[in-house]
């Protein structure tokens, strides 16, 4: 069977890394590429389109090209990334409505595979031991990209009730780490001097950008319909995690975490919000069962093999810097 897929967001580092990996699959006969600017290379197989989901021409690409998949991969985590949090909540749930708008009217659209992320269940002193697909929060996101994710989820199952012939697989992620990808996660992990909370050790779970990338391809060739966890086996706690980088740290009272973060942070994308810096006060844990029994995807790397995969790197760039010194 062809398939013509239309990927959002192909102009960042996981977006763009779909759309090559989708290029390259012998069951995927056109991939579509869709961003408001073109990669920074050249993605082989690829037909960029120039265009912004918060346009209605986005309805008219997938029409002509008569698209039966689509992966939106368009939502921005970071204010930086938008030039300002305003733009951003703007790209992610005003983009997102015009997305499924688009697809409600293509009607050779027959799957639809959104990647979202596990700040959907918020995290505060109430969590359990493990969040499941059905849950809901005790702790909702009331503020960024959590909020934002939120709205689009909800967006995307009004989306499904009005067309029930359309797969709809919605990809809850673990914060992804690993030796390329940059995220606020990263930036905190790379700060010289990391904060914590004092008198907290929250676990955490974490997804390699490898399988994030893996996982979404898996739900494009195998589209299961509902909403799935998608994290590495196993936890590791904060304390842990910095060991592991090897960098020094400073215990600050909560009232005051997110001012010294922000102090001690260089010109990066470390994120000391209201939500970031719950998730660095209580973490979250996923529970996956339904990744593996109903998606059928499994994770290649644990949440300590994907941690030391982006240290293992962190170490090679910081020991070709003092080469060159």
């Amino acid at each position: 069977m062809t398939r013509t897929v239309l990927v959002t967001g192909v102009s960042r580092y996981l977006g763009g890394r779909l759309a090559g990996q989708l290029a390259s699959d012998p069951s995927v006969s056109r991939v579509i590429g869709v961003d408001i600017v073109p990669p920074a290379e050249v993605i082989d197989g690829m037909e960029f389109v120039r265009a912004d989901i918060r346009n209605p021409v986005i309805a008219k690409v997938m029409g002509e090209a008569s698209v039966d998949t689509v992966v939106h991969m368009g939502v921005i985590a970071t204010p930086k990334q938008a030039g300002g949090r305003s733009t951003m909540k703007e790209i992610n749930v005003i983009g997102t409505m015009q997305l499924l708008a688009a697809c409600q009217r293509t009607l050779s659209v027959r799957s639809l595979v959104v990647k979202s992320t596990s700040s959907v269940y918020g995290c505060g002193p109430k969590d359990p031991a493990k969040f499941s697909e059905d849950m809901e929060p005790w702790h909702a996101p009331t503020s960024g990209w959590a909020k934002d994710s939120v709205e689009v989820e909800a967006y995307v199952r009004g989306f499904g009730r009005r067309r029930p012939d359309v797969t709809v697989t919605t990809l809850r992620f673990a914060n992804v780490i690993g030796p390329r990808v940059q995220t606020s996660l990263t930036a905190y992990f790379s700060l010289p001097v990391v904060p914590i909370v004092l008198g907290f050790d929250p676990r955490l779970t974490f997804v390699h950008e490898d399988d994030l990338v893996d996982a979404v391809a898996w739900a494009v060739r195998s589209p299961r319909h509902g909403a799935f966890n998608v994290a590495g086996d196993g936890v590791i706690m904060a304390s842990q995690a910095i060991r592991r980088a090897r960098r020094p740290f400073v215990a600050v009272p909560a009232p005051l975490f997110a001012t010294v973060g922000r102090a001690l942070r260089p010109a990066g994308l470390a994120d000391f919000s209201s939500e970031a810096v719950r998730y660095l006060t209580f973490g979250r844990v996923l529970d996956t069962r339904a990744m593996r029994a109903t998606l059928g995807f499994a994770p290649a790397y644990t949440t300590v093999q994907a941690f030391d995969s982006f240290v293992h790197r962190a170490d090679q760039v910081l020991t070709e810097e003092d080469e060159v010194a």
